[in-house]
């Protein structure tokens, strides 16, 4: 899932995560609006990008069906974090569900 949210200063990225995945989650369940069960992987995410570039991010996330038509989430998402140039550990990379 692809959020895209102008974040204030006073306001730290865990909070909003911990509030959106929260919040969610209930809203899910509470409707069922799935068989089961539904709940978040562990962790998240998060890139930061200019003011400037806020319609290319937009238009971005709009046409993933799009970009994934073409490559997977995982290959995306790790070429992400090359990019970005984020050291991790293949072990603490989140399930993917191509």
């Amino acid at each position: 899932m692809h959020v895209f949210f102008e974040l204030p200063m006073t306001i730290s990225i865990s909070d909003v995560m911990r509030d959106l995945k929260a919040n969610s989650s209930k809203w899910i369940n509470d409707g069922d609006l799935m068989k089961g069960h539904f709940q978040w992987q562990e962790g998240y995410s998060a890139f930061s990008y200019s003011k400037s570039q806020r319609d290319d991010v937009i238009k971005y996330i709009l046409n993933q069906e799009k970009h994934h038509a073409k490559r997977s989430f995982r290959e995306e998402y790790l070429d992400l974090l090359q990019k970005f140039d984020v050291s991790f550990d293949d072990r603490y990379v989140f399930d993917f569900f191509d």
